[in-house]
């Protein structure tokens, strides 16, 4: 793993929502850290309603992580564009975010700790 990145499982139980809906909530949750920016909680894609999620054609490329691909956000608030990621085959140093999903936080989406 680059040496300014750390994975680890985050305490308790973490909520993501939107528009008035839970989109998920899990006790599985992993938090990673890289350099200076604020920790990013990262979803089991299982404890997600993916039904609230349609992927789009956006990609990104992270030298440490591999390449994103992203997701909007649909509920009866409207449409977030690209306010998820997933790292679907990250680079092997970061093989613990496979199959997660994180999420653009702001003032139409929270991830909390509950």
């Amino acid at each position: 793993m680059a040496d300014h990145i750390r994975i680890r499982k985050a305490e308790g139980v973490w909520t993501v929502r939107s528009g008035g809906a839970v989109l998920g909530e899990s006790a599985n949750a992993l938090e990673l850290s890289e350099g200076d920016y604020p920790p990013v909680i990262y979803f089991p894609r299982g404890d997600i309603a993916m039904a609230f999620l349609d992927r789009t054609e956006k990609t990104t490329h992270c030298p440490h992580k591999g390449d994103a691909s992203y997701f909007s956000i649909v509920n009866k608030s409207g449409t977030i564009e690209n306010a998820v990621w997933s790292y679907e085959d990250p680079k092997e140093s970061v093989a613990a975010i496979k199959d997660h999903l994180a999420f653009y936080v702001g003032d139409r989406v929270t991830v909390e700790r509950v």
